[in-house]
């Protein structure tokens, strides 16, 4: 299993606007081959950053199959232009589960 971790900061004003849009993309996540959840969070601290946990069965499955298809376009379309920059993206394996 491999979770995603992208943040996202998005410009000053369009928090809300981001909320609608990747509430209507969880739909598109969850119809993913290999997505297994889907969460967001949103900063305390910096409340215009928000940062997607999404977890895979694979690593593939979400830099190759989903990452330049149809489902990923139309899950940008949503949410880009609230964008104040490019998300940065990494991919996590569990090294501990204490409780």
């Amino acid at each position: 299993m491999i979770l995603e971790i992208a943040q996202i900061d998005v410009k000053a004003g369009s928090e809300s606007a981001f909320e609608t849009g990747i509430t209507q993309a969880a739909e598109i996540f969850r119809a993913a081959a290999g997505c297994r959840s889907f969460a967001v969070r949103r900063s305390v601290e910096k409340p215009q950053r928000y940062r997607l946990l999404i977890e895979w069965d694979t690593l593939e499955a979400h830099t190759k199959d989903f990452t330049g298809s149809q489902a990923w376009k139309d899950y940008r379309a949503l949410v880009s232009d609230t964008f104040e920059s490019p998300p940065q993206v990494e991919h996590t394996e569990l090294t501990l589960k204490a409780f």
